[in-house]
């Protein structure tokens, strides 16, 4: 039972990435899922969560206002996945991207920083 990341890369500031989460021996349908990043120096930044639902439909939750406008989330049901879209990546967003769940199906507040599963996280790093 395993959260796994992928997708994060080197890339230029204004770029765009996708981020993938993938379960492995479990479904993600049903569980709210969150995204949160450390940062250079071990802070750690809750970014969104999306919340879970029996149809396996995308519900986005709170949102940390520092991405807002710049990133997305979403799920499918089929791959088994919920994606962060990462749009407009400034150097401040260099760090390692995490997915967890607390194994229920509504979010979290943001303020909350550890959770029961976390994933092995997938560096994403921007500069010039």
């Amino acid at each position: 039972v395993q959260l796994v990341e992928s997708g994060g890369k080197s890339v230029q500031p204004g770029s765009s990435l996708r981020l993938s989460c993938t379960a492995t021996g479990f479904q993600l349908e049903g569980l709210a899922i969150t995204w949160f990043r450390q940062l250079p120096g071990n802070q750690r930044e809750t970014l969104t969560c999306i919340h879970g639902r029996s149809d396996g439909r995308s519900d986005p939750g709170p949102w940390r206002d520092s991405v807002r406008d710049r990133f997305r989330v979403s799920r499918d049901p089929v791959m088994n996945s919920v994606y962060l879209q990462l749009n407009n990546l400034e150097p401040g967003d260099t760090g390692v991207y995490y997915c967890a769940t607390d194994w229920n199906g509504r979010c979290s507040p943001l303020s909350q920083s550890h959770y029961h599963t976390e994933g092995q996280g997938t560096q994403v790093t921007v500069s010039a």
